[in-house]
């Protein structure tokens, strides 16, 4: 991996965790560096049902995996902010 890869996945996830989170209703007691892990591991994780359903990656945006990602920050959001909330 290189430096460009690395930071690309940080903003791309940062991205991806913020809509998660801004689309997921109601307050959500997380903070944001923990919203940008959640964003990370959603769009890799996207990116992984993507391929392994076949979506196909064109030029331009691959909108199936978009929506991919950000449904899956939006659950990780919903879940770390669950579990943070059964904590206090």
């Amino acid at each position: 991996m290189t430096i460009q890869s690395i930071l690309g996945a940080i903003v791309i996830g940062a991205i991806i965790g913020v809509l998660g989170r801004l689309l997921l209703p109601g307050k959500q007691a997380i903070g944001w560096i923990l919203t940008i892990v959640v964003g990370i591991v959603a769009a890799l994780i996207g990116t992984l049902i993507a391929q392994w359903l076949g979506v196909a990656t064109t030029p331009g945006i691959d909108w199936i995996e978009l929506v991919l990602q950000i449904v899956l920050a939006m659950v990780g959001v919903g879940l770390v902010a669950g579990l943070k909330r059964s904590r206090a």
